[in-house]
């Protein structure tokens, strides 16, 4: 497993950090050695997470409180972070919203998560990729997925849109780093039922901790899509959801087909 970009005294940017599994990644990350930006709505929960990782004894941490929903925020958070400690050796982009469910909701809202889920990304490799490209150090992107956005179950569509667009850009990305022998590789990190925020944890859920090991892990081993099981999920099943997914295009079968009524029985014996 290949650990360069985790090195003490490196940097690395967090989005989403003050709970779940932005928190999580902030404490594995110090233990390492590393500096930490921490990057979250302005709220009391992202400096108690920051003063909690000073605790531990993180090397250095700076709490950046801002909107990534707002205009203008992008570049604050970049020119906050470069101008304090240059480009990170590690982005994860981790903020997300789950606003805007169903389809009679304001169109406000659905552009709202697609400016957190989706835009916010987008601007912060843009940003921060060219200087992290710039020395020839290795460097890593992690983006935040969802398995949502590659299955797409009814019920929220437009998290569904805003992570599916998410896949498509971070495949793209990572293929043109790779065909330019780039220093910079990306990464989709795709948790599985993980216990988040301030909900209680439920047996079969991972916590956070879990997927940023998983993450951790499978990164260091060059592999792009981390796609994280769970205490009920198992990789198998994962697989087999996914494969059915792509299959209602090649079959031609009703949209969404696993939760149609006329395919529930094959359904249940084949995917659960």
């Amino acid at each position: 497993m290949t650990t360069d970009y985790l090195k003490p005294g490196g940097l690395a940017v967090i989005t989403g950090s003050q709970m779940g599994i932005g928190r999580a990644f902030a404490k594995r990350l110090a233990r390492a050695g590393m500096r930490l930006a921490l990057v979250d709505m302005p709220d009391p929960k992202l400096e108690d997470t920051a003063q909690a990782l000073r605790d531990m004894g993180a090397a250095e941490v700076f709490s950046v409180g801002l909107d990534l929903g707002v205009k203008g925020s992008h570049e604050a958070m970049h020119t906050t972070v470069t101008e304090r400690f240059g480009p990170p050796d590690l982005l994860i982009n981790n903020a997300a919203t789950r606003i805007g469910r169903g389809f009679d909701v304001p169109l406000g809202e659905w552009r709202r998560a697609m400016e957190v889920n989706f835009w916010a990304v987008v601007e912060a490799i843009h940003l921060f990729l060219p200087a992290m490209e710039g020395d020839g150090a290795r460097r890593r992107i992690l983006n935040l997925g969802s398995k949502q956005g590659i299955t797409n179950p009814p019920g929220h569509p437009i998290y569904n849109v805003s992570k599916s667009a998410l896949k498509t850009y971070t495949e793209a990305l990572q293929h043109d780093l790779r065909s330019r022998d780039s220093n910079v590789s990306a990464h989709l990190v795709i948790p599985g039922w993980t216990t988040t925020g301030t909900a209680a944890h439920k047996p079969g859920a991972w916590l956070p901790e879990q997927v940023v090991d998983k993450a951790l892990d499978d990164v260091g081993q060059d592999r792009f899509y981390v796609l994280c099981p769970d205490d009920e999920t198992t990789p198998e099943m994962d697989a087999a959801r996914i494969r059915w997914a792509a299959e209602d295009i090649i079959e031609n079968r009703p949209a969404l087909s696993r939760w149609h009524s006329d395919y529930a029985d094959e359904v249940k014996a084949k995917l659960n």
